[in-house]
């Protein structure tokens, strides 16, 4: 299957990112955190009632505190990569501090007015980040280095009066509480049971929480619960939960919650004296040229390939249990990486990090592990990634090699 190459290259630079930034950023900007012990007594609800009071919510004003905690289980090297500023642009730039979020857990300021003003406030350490979409323009402003990122906004479906959900700051700022539901729940199916948990109370307001697990076996993901405000339907909390146990692979959410509008300066932003601007259209091009300059990797050429639409991709199963296979149609796999004697050291350094070798009917082969996402990178240049076991992994290369 023949991928456009510029949305491919954008695809492979932030792949991780977005697996993360997804589920992160999207959560973050709108629900509000940790529940307290012992849930209030509320009058009893089905699933499909809790799911129609999120569906008929209207709130799309709030400010608060919100907290972030991610464990993915990252390898040491990815870790530094995301948050040691491994994705191109400034300190500014959006794109990096996104990243960050993959691992550890992070304090913020949000408002939302409507789905053109939205304001983010990164409150790790005595410096600030601030991500502000106000109207046409989105701004990134770093006060350690004093950089501004600054883009444009791209109107909506409905021609750029806000009503859409096609904004490109959503990918930073997020959509609105309804819309994260919505698409947990669309995404869920036939595939997944949706039930009504036990109550909490988040933020001091009074939940429901709507659970959903997979009815498939291999799946990494145990649970996502959602707690919904009992009173305005609001989600208040997310939480994705491993079959590993432990803590969550996500959890977020607002430590304080106010459904008043925020004022409109709230919003209001013009880069400090002396700061250094860049605009978005230059960060693209810086890197689309980064990616060019690692295509040219002796022996990555055969791994990038595929994410260049080179090779195909192919869907294997359905819902939580879905795996994609990748190919990069140039016969190059890990193998020919151990062999090289000119690959970069740190290409290798990257392939000793992924894990554990495996084979089977398909061949050899090594599995990269994560508590969500594991990935198996064969010999021969197939990568199946997937939410889902090492084991599951390797029954799906065996079926499909």
């Amino acid at each position: 299957m023949a991928a456009n190459t510029k949305t491919s290259r954008k695809v492979a630079r932030y792949a991780v990112p977005v697996a993360v930034a997804g589920v992160a950023a999207a959560t973050v900007a709108m629900v509000p955190a940790f529940a307290n012990a012992g849930g209030p007594d509320l009058p009893k609800v089905t699933a499909q009632q809790l799911i129609e009071k999120v569906a008929a919510s209207d709130v799309q004003e709030l400010s608060g505190t919100a907290r972030l905690s991610t464990d993915l289980g990252l390898p040491t090297i990815a870790t530094g990569l995301l948050g040691g500023g491994g994705v191109a642009g400034g300190s500014a730039d959006p794109e990096d501090k996104v990243a960050q979020l993959a691992s550890g857990t992070h304090t913020f300021r949000v408002a939302a007015d409507g789905p053109d003003r939205q304001k983010l406030t990164f409150l790790d350490g005595k410096d600030e980040y601030s991500l502000i979409h106000n109207g046409a323009d989105v701004w990134g402003y770093d006060s350690k280095s004093n950089e501004v990122f600054h883009e444009k906004a791209e109107p909506g479906r409905d021609g750029g009066k806000g009503e859409g959900k096609d904004h490109k700051t959503g990918d930073r700022l997020a959509a609105s509480p309804q819309q994260l539901a919505e698409d947990l729940l669309k995404a869920a199916g036939p595939t997944t049971d949706v039930s009504v948990g036990d109550t909490a109370q988040v933020a001091g307001r009074d939940a429901y929480q709507l659970v959903l697990k997979p009815k498939q076996s291999g799946s990494t993901i145990a649970s996502v619960q959602i707690a919904v405000d009992a009173r305005n339907g609001v989600p208040l909390r997310v939480q994705v939960l491993s079959t590993q146990g432990g803590k969550p692979i996500v959890d977020a959410g607002f430590t304080k919650v106010d459904f008043a509008k925020p004022s409109a300066d709230t919003f209001a932003f013009t880069p400090p004296k002396g700061a250094k601007v860049t605009e978005g259209a230059a960060e693209s091009a810086r890197g689309e040229k980064e990616f060019k300059a690692l295509e040219s990797f002796p022996g990555l050429e055969g791994l990038i390939g595929g994410a260049n639409g080179k090779g195909d991709v192919k869907v294997l199963g359905e819902g939580w249990a879905t795996i994609a296979r990748i190919d990069s149609g140039q016969g190059k796999g890990l193998k020919d990486l151990e062999n090289d004697k000119n690959a970069p050291k740190e290409a290798k350094q990257f392939l000793d990090s992924l894990g554990d070798k495996v084979s089977g009917k398909f061949g050899e082969g090594r599995v990269f592990s994560t508590r969500v996402v594991n990935a198996l990178i064969t010999d021969d240049g197939k990568v199946y990634v997937g939410a889902v076991t090492k084991d599951a992994l390797v029954k799906a290369a065996d079926a499909n090699k």
